[in-house]
């Protein structure tokens, strides 16, 4: 289960003990110890592509700034990607440039400290079991049925017996009511296995972090961390898109490889 921290300069994240046990750096952002004004307070890590109302980028900088220094990464490379809803997933080796097209990314650079943000979609971090390989990963709904996690795990180059899987803080079951053509989607993709609850006709209930526990139990993957914390439901710790209607900040996943 994920496990809560308070860093010295005032910023809380949570983490994953199994991560930790292996010395593979890596949080998962809430919204306390940064620098933002409402809104956006105070840990904003980006802005909302569908709302007149943005922080200050000066803001932003600063406040991934204190995050790295925080859990040990102010001399590693960010690497970020344009976030898209599906399932593409980049390697970031000595070629890759931020900002392009994908929802995963993997490295083995530990230099290199890879980014997602969230605001109700699933983080999820992978490692390989000696730390050497990492992948972070955005889903939502669309980027669980498109496979955005285990794509990050095939091109881990690493057998799923040896990979760490953690879980962050999403949007949970009981505050993400959609409707039946994702309802039916998800019976699609997951057969009788499907981890949703119709509650009429035409509305229901989808369990995003079940959906991606599933798809990694089934490629092999045993040891992953989760927390039942809720983004929607949790406003003193979490950003929501869903809960304030689109004008708020980001959190972010973000982890790295292990220094030998």
């Amino acid at each position: 289960m994920l496990q809560r921290r308070r860093f010295d300069n005032g910023v809380i994240c949570y983490v994953s003990p199994i991560l930790e046990s292996i010395g593979v750096p890596h949080a998962f952002s809430t919204r306390i110890g940064g620098v933002s004004k409402p809104p956006f307070d105070s840990l904003n890590l980006g802005n909302p592509s569908d709302s007149p109302i943005k922080d200050d980028w000066a803001n932003i900088y600063e406040n991934y700034a204190r995050l790295q220094a925080a859990i040990g990464c102010a001399d590693r490379q960010r690497c970020w990607v344009h976030q898209i809803h599906g399932g593409e997933v980049i390697r970031c080796d000595d070629s890759f440039e931020s900002g392009r097209k994908a929802d995963a990314m993997t490295t083995n650079d530990p230099s290199r400290l890879l980014s997602v943000r969230v605001a109700d979609c699933v983080p999820v971090l992978l490692a390989s079991d000696d730390g050497s390989t990492v992948a972070a990963v955005h889903a939502g709904w669309r980027g669980v049925l498109a496979g955005a996690a285990v794509n990050a795990l095939a091109q881990m180059e690493c057998p799923p017996a040896r990979v760490i899987a953690a879980i962050g803080p999403c949007i949970g079951f009981e505050s993400f009511e959609v409707g039946d053509d994702v309802l039916s989607t998800f019976e699609k993709s997951f057969g009788a296995d499907a981890p949703i609850r119709r509650v009429s006709e035409t509305m229901g209930r989808a369990d995003l972090p079940r959906a991606i526990a599933i798809q990694l139990h089934q490629r092999g993957v045993d040891q992953i961390d989760t927390t039942g914390l809720c983004t929607f439901a949790h406003a003193s710790e979490f950003f929501s898109h869903r809960r304030d209607k689109g004008a708020t900040g980001r959190m972010a996943a973000l982890i790295s490889p292990r220094r030998s």
